[in-house]
């Protein structure tokens, strides 16, 4: 097999790009100022807001139901098809539009914004997959894991630019400040359309050595590569068990991105400035740790580096819920009063360590464990456990602080965490490359034999 060669630096900046623009969607939508202006203004239901985060919980559950629904068979189809960039393209535009369109959910108007995020999400969630399966083209097995966290770590640089200025100029969350703080959306809109243009003038479409079945219809044709993909599910045990772990440890991630800021406002009781620079604090370690992790995971392997982020997460929940707990005792026996929202600030510098690098390094042993030729189905996949997850988490969360309110489900982090770090000690990072390596100097997949 002929190694594969390092794209060009256009090319790697490009792809990383996307994830620089995407981040305004994460960042402004999903958890920092959309998701707090839904529960608290647009919904609104009390002093504890349990019923709007339950609605807010659904709506992403069931965006992410959809994706599991269609992420391995698009996956399949863009191979099929080698037009992958058409896919990111159409799933890129339907996330601007309708991102746009959230200006117009005014309070109360509960069943419109449920609908727009339910399919800015979708369009989201898909993009995101189809972006990474340009990962496994874009250098060889050493250098996927710098790649990949050059990726992340611009994307976090992407959302601090365009949440501060969000932050700065449109002001808090709050129903005195609607008509500033609408405008969020069409905001994070334009953001993304005008910072992913790069990225399709710069990447490359990836092209397979192979002839595809003209007989069939494009549908069928990824319907069929899915089917026998998953028959012979054996041929790619490691990604299998990798996908299992990636399951649990998304579920806590989805958590934390979507309900970190409104435990914030709803728990923490931080004021608009400490929000603002816990973002801060968040995005550059979040971005150092997706650097860093990613230079580590080329050093010493992916798995072990995924398993280190795994633990490191574990810590940061015991963090989150013990803070206001921490502060209560030691006023309480000490003396001592800490504002929690202060102490909270240290929690955001281990949390963004922790989210920078469990996903760059989960994306990395995913590019590890891809044929060429079948990296979108495969990536599909990769998303369909995510957001599987999203929805196993999200709705679990939702019921749990109905019940128990925001604080006391948060531990329900750990559990994933733990669970997620035990199953990935069954990867074999070497048996799960071989494999792959084993696809692609054939030119095909094993499950076409």
């Amino acid at each position: 097999m002929t190694p594969r060669s390092r794209a060009p630096k256009r090319e790697i900046l490009g792809w990383a790009m996307f994830d620089f623009a995407n981040q305004a969607y994460t960042l402004l939508i999903i958890t920092v100022i959309f998701g707090d202006l839904f529960t608290r203004v647009i919904v609104g239901d009390g002093p504890d807001y349990r019923l709007g985060n339950l609605y807010w919980s659904l709506a992403l559950a069931l965006s992410y139901l959809m994706v599991v629904l269609c992420a391995p068979v698009v996956g399949a189809m863009a191979d099929h098809t080698e037009r992958r960039k058409q896919f990111l393209f159409v799933s890129y535009l339907l996330c601007v539009g309708t991102t746009a369109m959230l200006y117009f959910v005014a309070p109360g108007w509960i069943v419109l914004g449920m609908a727009l995020l339910v399919i800015s999400n979708f369009a989201y969630a898909m993009g995101e997959v189809m972006i990474a399966s340009f990962l496994p083209g874009l250098g060889p097995p050493r250098d996927l894991g710098k790649i990949s966290g050059f990726g992340w770590a611009l994307g976090y640089v992407g959302g601090m630019v365009s949440a501060l200025f969000v932050l700065l100029v449109l002001g808090d969350v709050s129903l005195e400040n609607f008509d500033r703080i609408r405008w969020v959306g069409p905001f994070a809109a334009a953001f993304f359309l005008l910072a992913a243009i790069p990225t399709f003038i710069w990447v490359r479409e990836p092209r397979a050595a192979r002839v595809r079945a003209a007989s069939r219809g494009y549908l069928q044709a990824g319907v069929e590569r899915v089917r026998m993909t998953l028959t012979h599910l054996e041929a790619h045990r490691d990604l299998a068990v990798l996908l299992t772990s990636v399951f649990f440890a998304m579920s806590g991630i989805a958590i934390i991105i979507t309900f970190s800021f409104i435990y914030g406002a709803q728990v923490i009781g931080w004021d608009s400035q400490v929000r603002t620079l816990m973002f801060v604090i968040v995005q550059i370690t979040a971005a150092l740790g997706a650097v860093g992790f990613g230079a580590l995971s080329d050093r010493i392997g992916a798995v072990r580096t995924y398993r280190i982020t795994l633990l490191l997460w574990v810590v940061t929940i015991g963090l989150i819920w013990g803070t206001p707990l921490l502060v209560d005792a030691l006023a309480r026996y000490a003396g001592v009063h800490w504002q929690a929202q202060y102490v909270f600030l240290i929690v955001g510098c281990v949390s963004g360590l922790s989210l920078g690098s469990s996903q760059s390094a989960s994306r990395t042993l995913v590019g590890l464990f891809s044929p060429l030729a079948r990296s979108a189905e495969f990536f599909g996949f990769w998303g369909l456990s995510m957001r599987l997850a999203g929805v196993f988490g999200l709705l679990a969360i939702g019921l749990l602080q109905a019940l128990l309110g925001l604080h006391m489900a948060i531990l329900f982090c750990v559990l994933l965490f733990a669970v997620a770090w035990g199953i990935s000690g069954w990867i074999d990072e070497a048996r799960g490359r071989h494999a792959a390596d084993a696809v692609n100097s054939r030119g095909e997949s094993p499950v076409n034999r």
